[in-house]
């Protein structure tokens, strides 16, 4: 199902999940129109919001689209799919952002979705980054963020309905010269404008009814308040009344988004530290799984858990801020598979040109170590810490076995990317070469736990890599690089890894009833993450 968009502009795991950018979303009434044969409904809105930057409350305008189901039913949880927040901002945010010694930028949103069937209401958060973006010579700037957002389900029969809030959008700020003073961040803040269509409706979904959505807008102003007390995931559970708790109250339930579960520790390969590998003082390991999209293939390949050998740095003064006191980490680490630095293999399977399947057995093999920068930053104000890390994977590409419409092809033993697999980097000149770059933030309150992802405790880490041409395919003078280059390599390949909780070697932390395990009793990794789409 299609809709139509009005005007205006558009845009992280309990432990740690990445954090997003406070910053203004627009959404234009949505108009449904003719359905997709796969069941789903495209939804494109464009809705006004008002932003507070530092040259005061500005409008910018943000698009949202997504990918939600047709219908769903009664306690069916679903996952709104290709998410992306494009934000506007006007000119004189980009002037701000320059006198601020600013030459680009990159964003993470945080947008809050009202979710309501009936009388009752929950709140999921969107959350998307984006990659580096220059500062344009004149006119607004456009961010585009993309992500992964929570599974909803609706408790009984009804409308199940979203709508778009508060935006908060995280700008990360990059200096033209490496040797120039760091320019900083900006948090902004941005509010829904109240002439928004629809109130910032995105879309409808009928809950257990054979009847088709409404065309148009709902006709009531907006999601029902619900003030009973919370059930036992945390959300608001009937009308708060006294009266008994009627079904069709429930609030619809906000997943964490985890499409599975953990591996059992029989399924994952051992990470521990050996006599070829002794650990120190600042040794951890941790398991990290996740997905990598194949664009052409327009599908994704699961990487299974993978065990990671980490050697923590040691926290140094970072640059001077009047507002921050700010610490930089510098970490190494390597995957560990039998003595390799790799990943174990792992298996795709994809429709080749839209028709042909393609079964692929592959792994990702080291060139050099992986390099982790941490900077944290504790704002004075109020002591809220906020850490961003960069990881730079130098990762090779290594097909072993390939299948096509079920006819073995023999790729040899070096069929491999030419290179490693290449994200653009937000500081090219410091760190030159071919490497991969996956970015989280974390952010933890006084008092509260850490959100976002942190070295020490996981969460996901996310990044776009550029798949380079293959080399060595083939055997017996039949050359298979063109058909796996053409078929598989390019830009625009996102890829979310979920890093598990430390072991830290040195002062292992076990399960016990007053601690969650970090450490199994041999010194392996306690936590086995859940891959995140």
């Amino acid at each position: 199902m299609k809709a139509k968009p009005a005007a205006a502009p558009r845009p992280s795991r309990a432990r740690a999940r990445t954090t997003s950018i406070a910053a203004f979303v627009v959404l234009a009434a949505l108009v449904p129109t003719t359905a997709t044969a796969s069941g789903t409904q495209e939804v494109e809105a464009e809705l006004p919001y008002v932003c507070a930057l530092p040259s005061g409350q500005l409008p910018a305008t943000v698009r949202v689209s997504a990918e939600f189901p047709e219908r769903a039913e009664a306690g069916e949880a679903f996952t709104p799919s290709d998410v992306t927040t494009t934000v506007e901002l006007p000119a004189e945010a980009v002037a701000d952002l320059t006198a601020q010694g600013a030459a680009e930028v990159r964003a993470a949103t945080r947008l809050a979705v009202g979710v309501a069937q009936n009388a009752a209401t929950a709140t999921a958060t969107w959350r998307g980054g984006s990659e580096p973006v220059a500062l344009p010579g004149s006119g607004p700037l456009t961010l585009v963020a993309r992500g992964d957002v929570p599974s909803v389900a609706g408790r009984s029969d009804g409308d199940l309905t979203f709508s778009a809030g508060a935006l908060a959008i995280d700008l990360a700020l990059g200096a033209a010269d490496p040797a120039a003073a760091d320019p900083g961040s900006l948090t902004v803040d941005c509010a829904l404008a109240e002439d928004a269509p629809g109130q910032g409706l995105l879309a409808t979904v009928p809950v257990g009814t054979d009847e088709q959505a409404p065309s148009g807008s709902p006709s009531s102003s907006g999601p029902a308040e619900s003030s009973g007390a919370p059930d036992d995931d945390g959300q608001p559970d009937g009308p708060g009344d006294g009266r008994p708790e009627r079904q069709s109250e429930r609030s619809p339930k906000v997943l964490e988004n985890t499409p599975g579960a953990a591996a059992d520790r029989d399924d994952v390969p051992p990470c521990r530290y050996d006599e070829q590998h002794p650990p120190t003082d600042v040794s951890l390991n941790a398991y990290v799984t996740g997905y990598a999209n194949v664009k052409k293939m327009k599908g994704a390949a699961y990487l299974p858990p993978s065990c990671v050998l980490i050697e923590q740095g040691l926290p140094v003064p970072g640059p001077p801020d009047p507002e921050y006191l700010i610490f930089d980490t510098l970490s190494y680490a390597n995957f560990h598979y039998r003595e390799r630095k790799q990943t174990p293999p792992f298996e795709a399977t994809f429709l080749s040109f839209d028709f042909a399947p393609v079964k692929a057995t592959m792994v990702l093999e080291q060139t050099a170590p992986l390099r982790i920068d941490s900077r944290m930053k504790i704002r004075l104000s109020d002591f809220t810490t906020i850490t961003d890390t960069y990881v730079r994977a130098p990762l090779v590409l290594h097909v072993l076995d390939l299948e096509v419409n079920g006819t073995p092809l023999d790729v040899g033993s070096e069929c491999r990317t030419e290179t490693s697999l290449t994200s653009e980097d937000p500081d090219p000149a410091n760190f030159p070469g071919d490497h991969l770059v996956l970015y989280g933030r974390g952010e933890q309150l006084i008092g509260l736990p850490a959100t976002g992802y942190l070295l020490l405790s996981g969460g996901a880490l996310s990044g776009e890599a550029t798949i380079p041409a293959f080399t060595g395919c083939g055997s017996d003078g039949e050359d298979l690089d063109r058909l796996l280059t053409a078929s598989v390599s390019g830009p625009g390949n996102h890829i979310k890894q979920v890093q598990g909780q430390t072991c830290a070697i040195a002062a292992p932390v076990f399960p016990s009833p007053e601690n969650e395990g970090q450490c199994t009793e041999d010194l392996q990794p306690y936590e086995i993450p859940v891959a995140e789409r």
